[in-house]
């Protein structure tokens, strides 16, 4: 990208909304809504029938562990299919009730099958998909559910990854950029979005071996005050995820930006900064 240049205009995809009743999703769709609201753009709920869940409960010999009590005892495949129904029930008020508010438009889809690839057949490129970091069946104290972890690295279009922000963190969107990426351009515009939408201050750190590049951080610069954003550059060496994780904390990070494309998710560990940071987090294709 250059000072010269214009960021390629993209045609408005749809926001889609997995749901899937946990606290977290309810959240997601609050984030969703308000998102689909100023981009004017359609909206998909996605609530899914998980078919593994349903297998399990038909065997005779499997059982379940309370969460809180600890007690084993037999799946009753009856009231599983009692409890999902309900929760896609669930869904649709919630669903119906956030957009109703923000005068929008939406349909909700219900599916049966692994969640992660109902969803991936769902979205299209221009999508946004905005989901909980952890749904339902999450482990107390997990960061990153496994799902999200699917839809992260194979989604055709940007992912949300939904988490309530401490108050404190609520202060600057942060968007990482590799060095040599060709895919900087639309980590950049969901930054700048962000930042507008939010009312924030930008802080692009720049993933670096070659040291500091003035020509990157002018031409970032000048396209941030073309788009009214007060941002600032600044260059990391090719440091661990743990380390970068710490600056982005250091910032202040309300939100984080980053592409699929980042040199972090092609080295050992490479979800280690997803996981660390217990924020909203959008990657880019």
């Amino acid at each position: 990208m250059t000072a010269e240049q214009q960021l390629p205009v993209e045609p408005v995809g749809r926001v889609l909304i997995l749901l899937d009743g946990s606290r977290l999703s309810l959240a997601a769709l609050e984030a969703a809504a308000d998102i689909a609201h100023a981009r004017k753009a359609k909206v998909l709920g996605v609530f899914v029938e998980e078919v593994n869940l349903l297998r399990c409960a038909g065997y005779g010999f499997t059982r379940e562990v309370g969460r809180n009590s600890g007690v084993a005892r037999p799946m009753d495949l009856a009231a599983i299919e009692a409890r999902i129904r309900s929760l896609a029930e669930q869904a649709r008020r919630s669903l119906e009730r956030a957009m109703a508010q923000r005068g929008l438009a939406q349909a909700l889809t219900l599916c049966r099958g692994r969640v992660a690839d109902e969803v991936l057949n769902l979205a299209r490129p221009g999508d946004l998909l905005v989901l909980g970091r952890v749904g339902w069946s999450g482990s107390p104290g997990s960061r990153l559910g496994s799902t999200a972890r699917v839809l992260v690295s194979q989604a055709l279009g940007d992912v949300l990854l939904w988490a309530d922000p401490p108050m404190r963190s609520r202060n600057r969107i942060v968007v990482l950029l590799n060095h040599d990426q060709g895919a900087n351009h639309r980590a950049v515009r969901v930054g700048a979005e962000l930042a507008r939408r939010n009312r924030q201050p930008l802080t692009i750190l720049v993933r670096t071996e070659t040291g500091r590049d003035e020509r990157i951080a002018e031409d970032l610069l000048a396209y941030m005050e073309s788009e009214g954003i007060t941002a600032r550059v600044s260059f990391l060496p090719m440091a661990s995820a743990g380390a970068v994780a710490r600056v982005i904390r250091e910032e202040g990070a309300s939100q984080l930006v980053l592409s699929r494309q980042c040199s972090l998710f092609r080295e050992q560990g490479a979800d280690t900064l997803l996981i660390e940071m217990n924020l909203p987090v959008t990657v880019t294709p």
